[in-house]
């Protein structure tokens, strides 16, 4: 037999009482802080649209120019090589510091701190001077007889001594980013590997650097980034990168300074901006094994929202 509670006075049961609404929280200072930094934010935009001083008419000219691309083609050769030699750098330095020998941790020492202390434009100089100081370059016995020599001033190409030069300095500090990726790491791993008596390299290769590349993923980006900017200073050894093709426009049309100068942060911008999307999925990538949940791509962060969206609207309608 049911029973069934009586739900008035009458004992009658009548129909259920509507449910109310949920209201959403009252956030009056964030839509403060919302107006706060639009208003000066859409004056700013505003501004740069419509002041005449920054002839958008001639930017739309220079910005697709072939010799725009051109320079911008050396600098992203000169990124390219200057990334890849730095890092390979960068690691042997950060092993040597951390290595059991007191000559290589010395010597890695030294290198880090000397090449971190010397402007790179200074470095770039010497480099571009060099065949000043040796004329020749040869391959033999140590303190003995030389086997090969080389012509310094046709081996050190113009691309040879910005790349050689960006390198140098880049894998200074690739090398501290390496080693605090390296000392992240849980010692119990390290501890494990040695206990499976796997070898060294093995240990390395496979436990050790695939754990670290979380930490030294981000560090490194932003050191791409600062690479990638500081191959403007390639100019100084002759080399016409973005920024030299835009210095030597500049001293020949001088009413397109301002427009020119617009083009080469535009070009920038969209170099980093590429380093910044590759950093999020290499990091994603990295982050396997380690995270429960996996950060939505742009991609799927967008779904959702129009997904969102479309729930919210259809809501609406219903009522």
């Amino acid at each position: 037999m049911l029973l069934t509670a009586p739900s008035g006075p009458s004992g009658r049961s009548g129909p259920p009482a509507p449910a109310e609404r949920v209201q959403p929280l009252r956030r009056p200072r964030r839509w403060v802080a919302t107006v706060v930094v639009l208003v000066p934010a859409s004056q700013a935009v505003h501004g740069l649209l419509t002041n005449p001083f920054y002839q958008w008419d001639r930017f739309a000219y220079w910005v697709t120019r072939p010799v725009i691309l051109d320079g911008l083609l050396v600098t992203l050769q000169v990124a390219a090589y200057s990334a890849v030699l730095g890092l390979l750098g960068g690691i042997l330095l950060a092993l040597g510091r951390l290595s059991a020998s007191p000559v290589l941790r010395t010597v890695s020492w030294t290198y880090i701190w000397l090449l971190r202390s010397v402007p790179l434009v200074v470095v770039l100089l010497f480099l571009y001077n060099l065949s000043a100081l040796y004329p020749t370059l040869s391959v033999g016995v140590p303190f003995g007889p030389a086997l090969v020599t080389f012509d310094e001033s046709k081996l050190a190409t113009d691309m040879v001594v910005a790349a050689v030069g960006l390198s140098l300095v880049e894998a200074a500090y690739a090398a501290e980013v390496v080693r605090a990726g390296l000392l992240s790491v849980d010692q119990g791993q390290h501890e494990a590997a040695a206990a499976l008596g796997l070898p060294k390299r093995y240990q390395f290769t496979r436990i050790v650097f695939p754990q670290a590349l979380r930490s030294i993923v981000p560090g490194y980006v932003n050191q791409l980034i600062g690479l990638v900017k500081a191959t403007s200073l390639v100019f100084y050894v002759s080399l016409l990168d973005l920024f030299g093709s835009v210095q030597s426009l500049g001293a020949t049309y001088p009413g397109d300074v301002v427009p020119l100068l617009l083009v080469a942060t535009a070009w920038y911008v969209v170099l980093t901006s590429v380093v910044s999307v590759m950093q999020f999925y290499v990091e994603r990538y990295c982050g396997r094994g380690a995270l429960r949940t996996m950060p939505p791509t742009p991609v799927q962060r967008a779904r959702s929202g129009l997904r969102a969206l479309r729930a919210r609207v259809g809501k609406e309608t219903a009522r």
